[in-house]
Protein backbone atom coordinates (compact mmCIF):
# COMPACT_ATOMS: atom_id res chain seq x y z
CA UNK A 1 0.00 0.00 0.00
CA UNK A 2 0.96 3.47 -0.65
CA UNK A 3 0.24 6.58 1.45
CA UNK A 4 0.91 10.24 1.79
CA UNK A 5 1.15 12.70 4.98
CA UNK A 6 -1.19 15.55 5.25
CA UNK A 7 -0.75 18.01 8.16
CA UNK A 8 -3.62 20.20 9.20
CA UNK A 9 -3.42 24.16 8.08
CA UNK A 10 -0.81 23.26 5.97
CA UNK A 11 -2.96 23.79 2.55
CA UNK A 12 -6.03 25.25 2.17
CA UNK A 13 -8.84 23.26 2.43
CA UNK A 14 -9.40 23.35 -2.10
CA UNK A 15 -5.76 22.58 -2.30
CA UNK A 16 -5.70 19.91 0.22
CA UNK A 17 -8.86 17.96 -1.90
CA UNK A 18 -6.58 18.42 -4.57
CA UNK A 19 -3.93 17.05 -3.63
CA UNK A 20 -6.02 14.38 -2.06
CA UNK A 21 -7.95 13.48 -5.29
CA UNK A 22 -4.50 13.35 -7.78
CA UNK A 23 -2.54 10.62 -4.99
CA UNK A 24 -5.97 8.78 -4.59
CA UNK A 25 -5.96 8.14 -8.51
CA UNK A 26 -2.41 7.54 -8.85
CA UNK A 27 -3.31 4.76 -6.49
CA UNK A 28 -2.36 5.88 -2.95
CA UNK A 29 -4.72 4.79 -0.17
CA UNK A 30 -3.68 5.97 3.35
CA UNK A 31 -3.23 9.26 4.66
CA UNK A 32 -1.38 9.91 7.83
CA UNK A 33 -1.90 13.15 9.68
CA UNK A 34 0.13 14.49 13.03
CA UNK A 35 -2.42 15.59 16.39
CA UNK A 36 0.64 16.09 18.43
CA UNK A 37 -0.61 19.77 19.34
CA UNK A 38 1.25 21.16 22.13
CA UNK A 39 -1.31 23.74 23.22
CA UNK A 40 -5.03 23.31 23.84
CA UNK A 41 -6.63 22.59 20.81
CA UNK A 42 -9.48 24.87 19.29
CA UNK A 43 -11.97 24.45 17.46
CA UNK A 44 -10.90 25.14 14.12
CA UNK A 45 -8.18 22.20 14.93
CA UNK A 46 -11.10 19.84 15.08
CA UNK A 47 -12.80 21.18 12.05
CA UNK A 48 -9.88 20.78 10.06
CA UNK A 49 -9.29 17.62 11.51
CA UNK A 50 -13.14 16.27 10.78
CA UNK A 51 -12.47 17.94 7.12
CA UNK A 52 -9.79 15.88 6.43
CA UNK A 53 -11.54 12.77 7.40
CA UNK A 54 -14.36 13.37 5.03
CA UNK A 55 -11.61 13.71 2.18
CA UNK A 56 -10.19 10.56 3.10
CA UNK A 57 -13.87 8.86 2.93
CA UNK A 58 -14.56 10.97 -0.49
CA UNK A 59 -11.50 8.83 -2.23
CA UNK A 60 -12.02 5.84 -0.27
CA UNK A 61 -8.28 6.15 2.05
CA UNK A 62 -7.86 5.51 5.91
CA UNK A 63 -6.77 7.93 7.80
CA UNK A 64 -4.04 7.00 10.53
CA UNK A 65 -3.33 10.29 12.80
CA UNK A 66 -0.68 9.69 15.68
CA UNK A 67 -1.45 10.32 19.21
CA UNK A 68 -0.28 10.72 22.97
CA UNK A 69 -1.47 11.16 26.35
CA UNK A 70 -0.65 14.87 25.90
CA UNK A 71 -2.61 14.96 22.86
CA UNK A 72 -5.46 12.77 24.36
CA UNK A 73 -5.61 15.55 26.70
CA UNK A 74 -5.44 18.24 24.70
CA UNK A 75 -8.31 16.81 22.86
CA UNK A 76 -10.56 16.00 25.45
CA UNK A 77 -10.90 12.05 25.12
CA UNK A 78 -10.36 9.70 28.22
CA UNK A 79 -8.89 6.30 27.07
CA UNK A 80 -12.14 4.62 27.08
CA UNK A 81 -13.55 7.30 24.52
CA UNK A 82 -10.62 7.18 22.42
CA UNK A 83 -12.85 5.50 19.35
CA UNK A 84 -14.85 7.94 19.42
CA UNK A 85 -12.40 9.81 17.23
CA UNK A 86 -13.37 7.80 14.80
CA UNK A 87 -16.66 10.48 14.30
CA UNK A 88 -14.00 12.72 12.88
CA UNK A 89 -13.49 10.50 10.03
CA UNK A 90 -10.07 9.45 11.87
CA UNK A 91 -10.16 5.36 10.94
CA UNK A 92 -6.74 4.43 12.87
CA UNK A 93 -4.32 5.30 15.29
CA UNK A 94 -0.61 5.32 15.61
CA UNK A 95 0.31 4.92 18.80
CA UNK A 96 2.72 7.00 21.05
CA UNK A 97 4.89 6.71 24.23
CA UNK A 98 2.87 6.38 27.41
CA UNK A 99 -0.03 5.05 26.59
CA UNK A 100 -0.81 1.42 28.26
CA UNK A 101 -0.31 -1.67 26.59
CA UNK A 102 -3.60 -2.32 28.12
CA UNK A 103 -5.17 0.14 25.98
CA UNK A 104 -3.52 -0.59 22.98
CA UNK A 105 -4.84 -3.86 22.88
CA UNK A 106 -8.12 -3.27 23.77
CA UNK A 107 -8.03 -0.58 20.84
CA UNK A 108 -6.74 -2.92 18.60
CA UNK A 109 -10.11 -4.84 18.52
CA UNK A 110 -11.80 -1.84 17.57
CA UNK A 111 -9.76 -0.16 14.91
CA UNK A 112 -6.71 0.00 13.30
CA UNK A 113 -3.50 1.03 15.78
CA UNK A 114 0.04 1.37 14.90
CA UNK A 115 3.16 0.93 17.05
CA UNK A 116 6.67 2.11 16.80
CA UNK A 117 8.38 -0.22 14.97
CA UNK A 118 11.44 0.37 16.83
CA UNK A 119 10.61 -0.08 19.77
CA UNK A 120 9.00 -3.66 19.99
CA UNK A 121 10.59 -6.01 21.73
CA UNK A 122 9.73 -9.84 23.09
CA UNK A 123 9.02 -8.55 26.12
CA UNK A 124 6.31 -5.52 24.98
CA UNK A 125 4.95 -8.22 22.73
CA UNK A 126 4.26 -10.56 25.42
CA UNK A 127 2.50 -8.08 26.95
CA UNK A 128 0.13 -6.79 24.47
CA UNK A 129 -0.82 -10.79 23.87
CA UNK A 130 -1.39 -10.96 27.03
CA UNK A 131 -4.09 -8.37 26.87
CA UNK A 132 -5.23 -9.97 23.42
CA UNK A 133 -3.99 -7.52 20.91
CA UNK A 134 -5.30 -8.41 17.63
CA UNK A 135 -2.45 -8.55 15.18
CA UNK A 136 -4.49 -8.52 12.09
CA UNK A 137 -5.03 -4.66 12.90
CA UNK A 138 -1.72 -4.02 14.92
CA UNK A 139 0.72 -2.65 12.52
CA UNK A 140 4.28 -1.51 12.79
CA UNK A 141 5.20 1.92 11.66
CA UNK A 142 8.33 3.22 11.52
CA UNK A 143 9.67 6.86 12.35
CA UNK A 144 10.76 9.18 10.02
CA UNK A 145 13.92 11.42 10.50
CA UNK A 146 13.52 14.52 9.56
CA UNK A 147 17.56 15.71 10.86
CA UNK A 148 20.36 14.66 8.22
CA UNK A 149 22.48 11.56 9.65
CA UNK A 150 20.13 10.28 11.92
CA UNK A 151 17.78 7.73 9.56
CA UNK A 152 17.95 4.30 9.87
CA UNK A 153 20.62 1.70 8.99
CA UNK A 154 19.59 -0.56 5.93
CA UNK A 155 21.08 -3.62 7.67
CA UNK A 156 19.05 -3.30 10.89
CA UNK A 157 16.01 -2.33 9.12
CA UNK A 158 15.50 -4.94 7.22
CA UNK A 159 16.61 -7.39 10.62
CA UNK A 160 14.05 -5.56 12.22
CA UNK A 161 11.24 -6.12 9.61
CA UNK A 162 12.00 -9.81 9.49
CA UNK A 163 11.18 -9.97 13.01
CA UNK A 164 8.56 -8.13 12.48
CA UNK A 165 6.96 -9.93 9.82
CA UNK A 166 7.63 -13.26 11.38
CA UNK A 167 5.08 -12.30 14.44
CA UNK A 168 2.20 -10.88 12.04
CA UNK A 169 2.77 -7.20 11.92
CA UNK A 170 2.33 -5.41 8.84
CA UNK A 171 5.15 -2.87 8.37
CA UNK A 172 5.36 0.85 7.78
CA UNK A 173 8.66 3.08 6.62
CA UNK A 174 8.73 6.21 5.23
CA UNK A 175 10.26 7.97 1.78
CA UNK A 176 10.37 12.00 1.63
CA UNK A 177 8.72 13.94 -0.63
CA UNK A 178 11.18 16.16 -3.54
CA UNK A 179 8.21 19.15 -3.86
CA UNK A 180 7.19 21.33 -0.39
CA UNK A 181 9.51 19.42 2.10
CA UNK A 182 8.35 19.71 5.53
CA UNK A 183 10.03 22.39 7.95
CA UNK A 184 11.43 23.26 9.95
CA UNK A 185 14.72 21.57 8.15
CA UNK A 186 13.14 20.95 4.60
CA UNK A 187 15.83 18.08 4.30
CA UNK A 188 13.54 15.37 3.85
CA UNK A 189 11.84 13.10 5.82
CA UNK A 190 12.46 9.48 5.28
CA UNK A 191 12.80 6.24 7.69
CA UNK A 192 16.27 5.39 5.85
CA UNK A 193 19.05 8.13 5.82
CA UNK A 194 20.53 7.07 2.22
CA UNK A 195 16.75 7.97 0.79
CA UNK A 196 17.20 11.71 2.03
CA UNK A 197 17.63 12.38 -1.12
CA UNK A 198 16.64 10.20 -3.75
CA UNK A 199 13.40 10.20 -5.74
CA UNK A 200 10.17 9.23 -3.99
CA UNK A 201 9.92 6.08 -6.17
CA UNK A 202 12.84 5.05 -6.12
CA UNK A 203 12.93 4.97 -2.68
CA UNK A 204 9.47 3.57 -2.64
CA UNK A 205 10.55 1.07 -4.82
CA UNK A 206 13.54 0.25 -2.78
CA UNK A 207 11.54 -0.76 0.41
CA UNK A 208 9.05 -2.67 -1.43
CA UNK A 209 11.68 -4.68 -3.75
CA UNK A 210 14.20 -5.17 -0.63
CA UNK A 211 13.32 -3.09 2.92
CA UNK A 212 10.30 -6.31 3.42
CA UNK A 213 8.63 -3.55 4.00
CA UNK A 214 4.30 -3.88 3.62
CA UNK A 215 3.70 -0.02 3.45
CA UNK A 216 5.38 3.01 1.97
CA UNK A 217 4.07 6.79 3.25
CA UNK A 218 5.74 10.09 2.18
CA UNK A 219 6.77 11.99 4.98
CA UNK A 220 6.58 15.59 3.53
CA UNK A 221 3.94 17.79 1.83
CA UNK A 222 4.25 17.10 -1.78
CA UNK A 223 5.42 15.61 -4.64
CA UNK A 224 6.15 16.66 -7.88
CA UNK A 225 4.06 15.92 -11.44
CA UNK A 226 6.49 13.76 -13.00
CA UNK A 227 6.74 11.38 -9.66
CA UNK A 228 2.63 11.33 -9.47
CA UNK A 229 3.13 9.95 -12.85
CA UNK A 230 5.54 7.08 -12.29
CA UNK A 231 3.14 6.21 -9.49
CA UNK A 232 0.02 6.44 -10.91
CA UNK A 233 1.76 4.49 -14.22
CA UNK A 234 3.40 1.74 -11.35
CA UNK A 235 -0.05 1.19 -10.27
CA UNK A 236 -1.56 0.61 -13.45
CA UNK A 237 1.04 -2.37 -13.68
CA UNK A 238 4.63 -0.97 -15.47
CA UNK A 239 7.74 0.94 -14.68
CA UNK A 240 7.83 3.77 -16.89
CA UNK A 241 11.71 4.78 -17.79
CA UNK A 242 12.11 8.32 -19.47
CA UNK A 243 14.90 8.87 -21.88
CA UNK A 244 16.13 10.93 -24.68
CA UNK A 245 15.59 9.42 -28.04
CA UNK A 246 18.68 9.07 -30.85
CA UNK A 247 17.26 7.47 -33.43
CA UNK A 248 14.05 8.70 -35.48
CA UNK A 249 13.18 6.04 -38.06
CA UNK A 250 9.55 4.80 -38.33
CA UNK A 251 10.65 1.07 -37.40
CA UNK A 252 12.32 2.63 -34.02
CA UNK A 253 9.62 4.41 -33.17
CA UNK A 254 7.26 1.98 -33.35
CA UNK A 255 9.82 -0.22 -31.32
CA UNK A 256 10.38 2.43 -28.78
CA UNK A 257 6.66 3.18 -27.97
CA UNK A 258 5.55 -0.38 -27.93
CA UNK A 259 4.62 -1.61 -23.99
CA UNK A 260 7.55 -4.47 -22.54
CA UNK A 261 8.28 -7.14 -20.30
CA UNK A 262 11.63 -8.17 -19.17
CA UNK A 263 12.13 -11.54 -20.15
CA UNK A 264 11.86 -13.99 -17.03
CA UNK A 265 14.90 -15.39 -17.53
CA UNK A 266 16.78 -12.28 -17.28
CA UNK A 267 20.39 -11.46 -18.66
CA UNK A 268 22.99 -10.36 -16.48
CA UNK A 269 24.01 -7.47 -18.54
CA UNK A 270 20.67 -6.29 -20.06
CA UNK A 271 17.05 -5.24 -19.85
CA UNK A 272 15.50 -8.17 -22.63
CA UNK A 273 12.25 -6.76 -23.96
CA UNK A 274 10.47 -10.49 -25.02
CA UNK A 275 7.97 -8.52 -26.92
CA UNK A 276 9.91 -6.00 -29.11
CA UNK A 277 11.25 -9.11 -31.52
CA UNK A 278 7.90 -10.97 -32.11
CA UNK A 279 7.15 -7.49 -32.66
CA UNK A 280 9.51 -6.55 -35.83
CA UNK A 281 8.41 -10.23 -36.88
CA UNK A 282 5.09 -9.54 -37.14
CA UNK A 283 5.07 -5.99 -38.46
CA UNK A 284 7.90 -6.87 -40.86
CA UNK A 285 10.17 -3.96 -39.45
CA UNK A 286 13.68 -3.85 -40.74
CA UNK A 287 16.71 -2.46 -38.70
CA UNK A 288 19.87 -1.29 -40.88
CA UNK A 289 22.81 -1.38 -39.16
CA UNK A 290 23.10 3.05 -37.32
CA UNK A 291 24.79 4.09 -34.84
CA UNK A 292 26.90 1.07 -33.77
CA UNK A 293 28.34 2.68 -31.41
CA UNK A 294 29.62 1.69 -27.50
CA UNK A 295 27.06 0.68 -24.92
CA UNK A 296 26.86 2.90 -21.70
CA UNK A 297 24.28 2.02 -18.80
CA UNK A 298 21.30 3.26 -19.54
CA UNK A 299 21.77 2.87 -23.28
CA UNK A 300 18.67 1.52 -25.15
CA UNK A 301 19.36 -0.56 -28.07
CA UNK A 302 17.54 -2.55 -30.71
CA UNK A 303 19.48 -5.65 -32.57
CA UNK A 304 20.09 -4.80 -36.43
CA UNK A 305 19.74 -6.75 -39.15
CA UNK A 306 23.03 -8.57 -38.98
CA UNK A 307 22.24 -10.22 -35.99
CA UNK A 308 20.04 -12.55 -38.02
CA UNK A 309 16.93 -13.89 -35.65
CA UNK A 310 17.59 -11.67 -32.97
CA UNK A 311 16.50 -8.36 -35.34
CA UNK A 312 14.07 -6.01 -33.49
CA UNK A 313 15.41 -7.03 -30.18
CA UNK A 314 15.12 -3.75 -27.54
CA UNK A 315 17.42 -4.04 -24.57
CA UNK A 316 18.30 -1.95 -21.96
CA UNK A 317 21.97 -1.81 -21.30
CA UNK A 318 22.41 -2.50 -16.91
CA UNK A 319 26.79 -2.08 -17.71
CA UNK A 320 28.94 -0.73 -19.84
CA UNK A 321 29.42 -2.85 -23.03
CA UNK A 322 31.92 -2.34 -26.03
CA UNK A 323 30.61 -1.11 -29.30
CA UNK A 324 28.89 -4.41 -31.76
CA UNK A 325 28.11 -3.90 -35.48
CA UNK A 326 24.93 -5.46 -35.03
CA UNK A 327 23.45 -3.60 -32.44
CA UNK A 328 22.41 -0.15 -33.04
CA UNK A 329 21.89 2.31 -30.08
CA UNK A 330 18.59 4.64 -30.30
CA UNK A 331 18.64 6.12 -26.91
CA UNK A 332 19.21 6.85 -23.40
CA UNK A 333 17.94 6.65 -20.38
CA UNK A 334 18.20 10.03 -17.77
CA UNK A 335 19.95 10.19 -15.44
CA UNK A 336 17.15 10.13 -13.29
CA UNK A 337 15.90 7.09 -14.05
CA UNK A 338 18.99 4.64 -14.33
CA UNK A 339 18.74 3.88 -10.84
CA UNK A 340 15.06 2.55 -11.28
CA UNK A 341 16.77 0.00 -14.12
CA UNK A 342 17.11 -2.71 -11.23
CA UNK A 343 14.31 -3.25 -10.27
CA UNK A 344 13.03 -4.52 -13.78
CA UNK A 345 13.67 -7.64 -12.94
CA UNK A 346 12.21 -11.17 -14.79
CA UNK A 347 8.29 -10.48 -15.93
CA UNK A 348 8.45 -6.78 -15.12
CA UNK A 349 6.43 -4.26 -17.60
CA UNK A 350 8.20 -1.45 -18.18
CA UNK A 351 7.64 1.18 -20.81
CA UNK A 352 9.80 4.17 -22.53
CA UNK A 353 8.45 8.15 -22.03
CA UNK A 354 10.40 10.13 -24.21
CA UNK A 355 11.66 13.32 -22.61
Amino acid sequence: MLGISVYLGKLSHSSQGDYIKNMSQAGFRSIFTSLHIPEDVSEEDKVLLEALGKQAAEYDMELMADISPATLKNLGYTYEKIPEIRLLGVTGLRMDYGIPSKVMAELSRKMKISLNASTINKAFLLELEEHNIDLSQTEAWHNFYPRPETGLDRESFIQRNLWLKERGFTVMAFIPGNKDLRGPLFQGLPTLEEHRHISPFQAALDLQNNGHIDKVLIGDLDVINDTMSQFSSYQKGFIPIRYKKLQTDEATNRTLQADHRNRWDQARDVIRSETSRGMAQVTGNTFEPVNTVARSKGCITIDNNKYGRYEGELQIVLKDLEQDEKVNVVGKVIDEDVPLLPFINGGTNFRLIEK
